[in-house]
Order: C-alpha cells, then structure tokens, then sequence
C-alpha cells in the first residue's frame, strides 16, 4: 500500500525535475523543438483575444507547463495503480518484484526499444499511454487531443528519470519503493496529491480538499431529499467547481445504494453507469478532473464486481475541464424547459474559447443543462488577473469591489438548479464558502440584490468548528432554486469555536453541536444557538449571525439610532502609496543615508493601540498645500526613487496603471488631502483583535490599515474626546465584531484561537461609518485616558531619544530612564472602566 505523504514529498521533487526539462524545451528561444513555444504563444493569444488572461506569455506558459508536468506524472500513477491492483494482465511502467511483474514490465520495455531503437523513454511513455487509453472507461485520461502529455513531450532524459523512479526498489528488502497495491482501491491519497503536489497549482487555482465530513452533511440536506422528491430514475447531481471529486463520489455512492436497494435485479454494471450519468462535475484545473475522472472509474469498476479494465464497460463519466461561471448556459428564474433538452440546443451558448487542455463541447452540454442538487466547495480567491476579473465582474451581478470568487459562485450553484415554478419543484443547493461576503464590503449586492431573489434555506455559520484546511472562516448555506418561500430562515450561529484541535475534526464539539442542533430551532449550547430568523434580515448588508442572543443585542442597540456617517464628514483611507518599503523610511539613520528631503510622519494601522499611535517616517512629495512637487526640485529623492522606477511606475489605482490615469510615475497612488486640512483625526487600526481609536492632533498622514475619522470643520476637541470614548468602550467592541470580518478561523498556519479574544478582524471604513451612536459620553474617562495615553507615549525610550541631541549629551542617561510605572498602571485601570460599560448605559435593558 502506498504511503501517500511518502509519494507527494517524492513526487514533489520529481516535478521540480519535469518542470525545469519542460522550461528548457519550451522557453527557450534555442530550444531543439520551437513548435512548442509557437503553439503554446497561438493559444495564448486566443485566450487574451477571448478576455480570459491579462497575464504575460511567460507568466501564463508558467502555468501550463506546471499543468503538464503534473500530467506527465499522474498518468504515470495511474497505470502504476491499475498495474499494482491486477487491473490489467501485463504492467508497462512497474510491479512489484515478488510476483514478478516488474520482470514483465522491464521486458516490455526492452521488447519497445528492439522493435523502435532510435527512440527514447518519452517514445515508450506516450506509446503506454496510448495503448492504455484503447482500453475501456481510459480514453478519457489518454485523450491525444486535451492530455498534455501529448502536446507538451519531456525529454529522453527526463523520461528515463521517472522510468527509473517507478522501478526504483529498496536496497536492504528488495522491495518496490512505491508499491500502490491496495485491496480497497482507496484513492484518497489522490485528493492529497491535488492539493499539495504543485504550491504554484494550490496558489493560483486555491485547491482545498473537502473533508468527508462535510461532505456528507451536504449531500444528506441536498442529494438525499432531491431523491426523495425526484426519484432516483430523474434526479441529477452537479458539483461546478469538483476538484478531485470528492463530492461526486460521494453523490455516486449514495445513487449506487438507491438503485440497487430500489431495483435489487438490475445489472450491476447497468447500475453503475445510471450512477455515473447522474454526477456532473467542472472544474478549471486539468490535473483535478483528470483526478475525479479516475476515481470516478475505479468507483464504477468496484460497483460493478469487475477485476479486469479489458472486461469493464466503456464507462461514461461527465465530468469536465472548464470555468463554470463562462462556459455553459445561464438560468433565472424564468427558465423555460427547452432549456432541458439536448446537447444540440447548446452550441452557442457560454463562452466559445477553450484552451488546449478543455473539451468544449463536453463542458457545454455539461453546464447546459439544470440538475436537481447542486453542490461544492468553490474557490475562496480574489482573482488577480485582470482581464479574467472584468470578464466575471461583466457575467455576474454579485462581482462588486475586491470580491472573492465565493461570490458569484455561490449565484452560479443557484442557476444550475432547476428552477421552481408552477407545480414544477425546484433543485436543491448546497455550499461551503468562505463567510466574508456577510460582513466585507464586497459582498452587499450578493446579499441585497442577488440572495432576496432566491429562497435561502439555511445558513449555517462553520467558523467556530476545525474543518481541516480551511484557514478562512466558513458558511454553509443551503437554498432553493426559487422565489423566497417562508418567512424564516434556519440560522445556525456561533456562540464559541472549538476550544481546542480535536483528534477526529468530525467529531469536533463545534461541528457536533452544529450537526445535532440543526434541526431543532431554538435550541442553544454552549457551540450554536439555533434560530429561525426573519428573512428581512438576510437582505441587508452586512450579516450578523452571533448566536447567545448577540443577534438581538446588536438589532438592540442600532434600533432609533444615528449612524456615525451623520455626524463624520468623511471616513475612510488617508494614503495609499503601494510601495510601503521605499516609501517608509526607518528612523534617522535611514533618512540621513537616502538624503530625503521632505519626511512626514506616517501613522499605520499595526501601531495604533491603547489610545496612542506610533509613527513611521515617510517620503513626502507635497508641499503646504498638498500640491505634488517636481521631482527636479528634490534631487536627493530623485536618486532615492530612480532605482525603484520600473517597480513603482507599474504601480495601479483601480486596476489601471497610474501613468495611464495621468498621474506621475512617482506620486502616492492614492492620496485623499480633505482628511489632512484639519489637524484633529481619529484613526483606528484596519486589522486588530480588538477596537483602538485614538486622537491625533495633526501633522501626520495615515497610511490604508489606519483609516481615519474627519469630524466637520470645527468640532472642538471635546467633541473628538466625546466621541472616542464611545468608540473605545466595550458595547463599541461587541457591535464592531458583529459586523465585521473575523480573520481568524481554523487550518493550516492559524490553529485553534482558544480564546475569543486572540480573533483579528477588519475593521472596515464603511462599517465603522454604520456604528450607531448614543447621546451619552464618557468624556471625563476619555479626557483622562488620553491624557495618560500622551504621557507614556511621551515617556517611551523612543521618544527620549527623540528628544535627546546625541552631539551634545550622551544618550545613555535618556536610555535608563524608565517611563513612570504608574502611568501604565493608571491607564489600564482606567481602560477597564471604560471596558466594563453595560448595554444599560446604552438604554437597553440587561
């Protein structure tokens, strides 16, 4: 049996090999097959042409050869696993030596090269595959036309070396280093070659398995009932964004038992191929498909009782390469039923590029149609390239701002759900995705405009529970394919995350609650609270769905109150200069070397904490009045910037170029002078596990992770002190976490945060603006904190030294001044008054 973290450290290495061959044959202007780099240039063009790329040739072939030597090897597994389970009579690559099939193999390979003798290993490799691709159920992983194997060759060399890796035997036992035999044909080791065998695959792509787990519970609230209400004979299961499969093998399984249970003397085969034709999946990445394709046909071959492929039946498995948000047909809700009929109703619809690798009509038909449950686990990114990005924001109404594609993937699982009308019942949805849409600024038109349209059925918050992999906190969400039906929506919310990592994540206390919750509104543990909850309320942005009554505390609190955005003249960012390490300097030293000669304190989000900021020198290009200065008249910055022009010059405002916007190549990029007229400012840190406003007095510019408050023109200081006091106060607190995105969560390089407070949010401008405001303030608490705040600032061996001249009195005696113990201590006494201010004080009762 294989080791599956063993095969990916080996494999991972393997491809870095595989990668740089691939490099050299295809990018290089003196490679001996130029064909390689003209062909893949034609297909990069067409994709720029068809809006699917900004990127740069090489960028973009980058990827493809990452994506071809991938192939090379998964082929490879693939016959090795076939050949190691007995699946075929004679191996190609490998067996195990004990039963003597790596002599067969190794004897098949000296046959190849007495009957072909001017060829080489990559010859032998591809003749394998093609020779496997005759048999049935593989011609969809040994596709000539889609498989890159067969576009994108290796070199002899390189061919020999991973010959030599599958034949490679232990030196002490005589043993196959990789043996894949496995009675149970597992193929979960798969799913970790999908996620972790390319990083530069898991970056771009976001590839995330989903646990079993999950899995489950979606299927038993979206596959289970659409069986039950469609009948197992119609009903169609989709998964848009498949990934390895593990969806659609779990949909597969589950249609398996219906049809054996429902009609126990059916051909086992027959069986098997009505299960297959009612799984769908896409996904974009080639080497995923070609993953859930594999592990589809060994699922079929098990349900069919068959040990040989050459006895099997030429399987039919719809799952395909492509972007299910462009290719396909798009469906509202007044879909009509021609929509439902055959492949041939759908050639021009969706987008008419494919690259080399996608099979365009099979992701047509695939994505042509509705299905009775649709479900997955989509993407999470932000979608760097630039022309991809346009090319969704142009198809889906919820793309706004910096979404996440979690976004329109979640209007897209809704489309391809049969739609309800009439008699007609509509398809069942089920997701996970990432829960920033509910709180962060881009989510408002998935939550006001798209979600009230469509009959949200559940949401139910997984950002407390340990979900293996997932560092972003989740939702799931389950729904219908139709107008809102009902009042109320069955809300899941999160009272407390798991206290720690438990052994078996499926049996997590948070996802236990949530799972045995679920069904009974009302209830409430120490995990979740369930409610049903108006749907008014899921159709303004942003979400809150806090559960231990914070829901209501919240609606409690903004209830007949003004929002800040009344009273604030403007909130928001100050500063962008989007090359923070040239433009921060560090400290006097650094300024005296580079010869700057204007520097501005800039305040950042990081240090601004307990009613005090620190500062950051800057480079500054403006002069009294904000008017950007010339470069020519700063000589000493010019020499400073010159070295860094190709960097900053490339620099963008609002996805454009800034030279292209008419702006200089050395100025800020973006740079809001109204907020630095007037000295008096509230700042706050963007990014902290708590709230922390603090007064600033002027002569500063505050960089984007210190948003800023402007007040109107005049407000006294009072005023500010009034109303930072309330913005620091503990109810301030609560209702800030209410509505803005927790960044923290479970999974890789995060853990388990046991404590509530160790929790970082955004604290955004535009939810800041929203918080709703008393009549009531603690100005005399204020006045004091601050107060302190500025005297332990002032007491700080930074600012001694500061203050000191370093020319004409030793720095030592400033070093060894202590700043008063009591101020600290009086400050955190007095914060924790202001900490212990109750709801009553807001006119709420306890």
């Amino acid at each position: 049996m294989i080791d599956a973290k063993i095969l990916l450290a080996d494999l991972t290495r393997l491809l870095k090999r595989l990668e740089d061959d691939l490099r050299e044959r295809v990018l290089n202007p003196a490679s001996e097959v130029p064909e390689l780099r003209i062909q893949l240039q034609a297909e990069w063009q067409a994709a720029r042409d068809a809006g699917r790329t900004a990127e740069t040739f090489e960028s973009w072939a980058g990827q493809v050869i990452t994506q071809a030597g991938v192939h090379w090897l998964l082929s490879c597994v693939f016959l090795r696993f076939i050949e190691d389970n007995g699946l075929v009579e004679r191996p190609w690559i490998s067996g195990t030596p004990q039963s003597g099939r790596l002599a067969l193999a190794r004897d098949r390979h000296e046959a190849y090269f007495r009957e072909h003798p001017h060829q080489n290993d990559r010859d032998y490799l591809i003749a394998c595959f093609q020779e496997a691709g005759a048999l049935p159920g593989l011609h969809t992983f040994f596709d000539g036309a889609h498989n890159p194997v067969f576009r994108l060759g290796i070199s002899g060399d390189a061919a020999m070396a991973v010959m030599q890796f599958w034949q490679e035997v232990a030196a002490d036992s005589g043993a196959l280093i990789r043996d894949f035999t496995d009675p149970t044909w597992n193929t979960r080791f798969l799913g970790d070659l999908y996620q972790d065998l390319s990083e530069a695959a898991r970056k771009r792509y976001a590839l995330l398995q989903t646990p079993e787990f999950v899995e489950e519970f979606i299927l038993d609230r979206t596959l289970t009932p659409a069986i039950n209400e469609f009948g197992y004979r119609q009903v169609r299961m989709i998964d848009p964004t498949c990934g390895s499969g593990h969806f659609l093998l779990g949909g597969f399984h589950r249609l398996v038992e219906e049809w054996a249970s429902k009609e126990p003397g059916r051909n086992r085969r027959d069986v098997a191929q009505k299960a297959l034709d009612a799984v769908a999946g896409v996904d974009l990445n080639p080497f995923a498909v070609a993953i859930a394709r594999f592990r589809l046909l060994l699922a079929a071959l098990q349900a069919s009782d068959v040990q040989r492929i050459a006895a099997a039946p030429d399987f039919r498995i719809h799952v395909a390469i492509g972007d299910s948000l462009l290719h396909g047909t798009r469906f509202g809700l007044t879909a009509t039923d021609d929509m439902f009929q055959g492949a041939e109703h759908f050639a021009d619809t969706g987008l008419a590029h494919a690259y080399a690798s996608e099979d365009l009509a099979e992701v047509q038909e695939i994505l042509g149609r509705q299905y009775h449950a649709v479900v997955g686990n989509p993407p999470y990114i932000v979608v760097r390239d630039a022309a991809l990005n346009a090319t969704y924001r142009n198809h889906y109404a919820s793309c706004h701002m910096k979404y996440s594609l979690g976004a329109p993937f979640t209007e897209r699982f809704f489309e391809l759900a049969v739609t309800g009308r009439d008699t007609r019942p509509a398809g069942y949805v089920g997701l996970i995705t990432t829960n920033s849409f509910m709180k962060r600024e881009f989510g408002s038109k998935l939550i006001e405009q798209v979600l009230p349209r469509l009959d949200l059925t559940h949401v139910v918050d997984t950002s407390g529970a340990y979900i293996p992999g997932h560092g972003t906190p989740t939702v799931i969400l389950f729904g219908r394919h139709r107008a809102p039906v009902g009042e109320a929506v069955r809300t899941v919310m999160g009272i407390k995350g798991e206290p720690s990592t438990p052994d078996d994540p499926a049996q997590g206390l948070v996802w236990s609650a949530v799972v045995a919750q679920i069904d009974r509104a009302g209830s409430e543990s120490e995990f979740v609270s369930v409610v049903d909850t108006q749907r008014a309320m899921f159709a303004k942005h942003p979400w809150s769905i806090g559960g231990g009554g914070a829901a209501g505390l919240k609606e409690s609190l903004e209830l007949n109150r003004p929002a800040l955005a009344t009273i604030a003249r403007e909130v928001g960012i100050t500063a962008v200069n989007g090359e923070d390490e040239l433009f921060l300097l560090q400290g006097a030293t650094h300024i005296a070397r580079a010869g700057i000669e204007h520097v501005r304190p800039m305040v950042t989000g990081d240090v601004v904490r307990d009613w005090s900021a620190a500062f950051t020198p800057a480079v500054w290009l403006y002069d009294d009045e904000f008017n950007l200065l010339d470069l020519e008249s700063l000589p000493r910055t010019a020499r400073y910037f010159w070295p860094a022009y190709s960097v900053v010059s490339r620099r963008k405002r609002f996805g454009t170029p800034m030279v292209e916007r008419g702006l200089t190549w050395y100025e800020y990029q973006e740079l809001y002078v109204n907020k630095l007229r007037s000295p008096l400012t509230i700042t706050f840190a963007e990014i902290a596990t708590h709230n922390h406003f603090v007064l600033d007095r002027g002569g500063k510019v505050f960089n984007r992770t210190a948003p800023v408050i402007k007040l109107p023109t005049g407000a006294s200081e009072d005023e500010h002190l009034g109303l930072l006091g309330l913005l620091n106060s503990s109810v301030a607190c609560f209702w800030l976490k209410q509505v803005c995105q927790d960044k923290a969560g479970s999974g890789i390089g995060r853990g388990v945060q046991n404590e509530a407070w160790e929790a970082r949010y955004a604290f955004n401008a535009s939810n800041v603006a929203e918080f709703p405001l008393t009549d009531q303030r603690a100005l005399d608490l204020a006045q004091t904190l601050d107060h302190l705040a500025q005297e332990l600032a002032a007491s700080s061996p930074a600012a001694l030294l500061a203050s000191s001249c370093p020319d004409q009195e030793p720095a030592g005696p400033s070093r060894r001044r202590a700043p008063p113990p009591q101020l600290a201590g009086k400050v955190r006494e007095l914060g924790d008054v202001m900490c212990s201010a109750s709801p009553a004080e807001w006119g709420i009762e306890e």
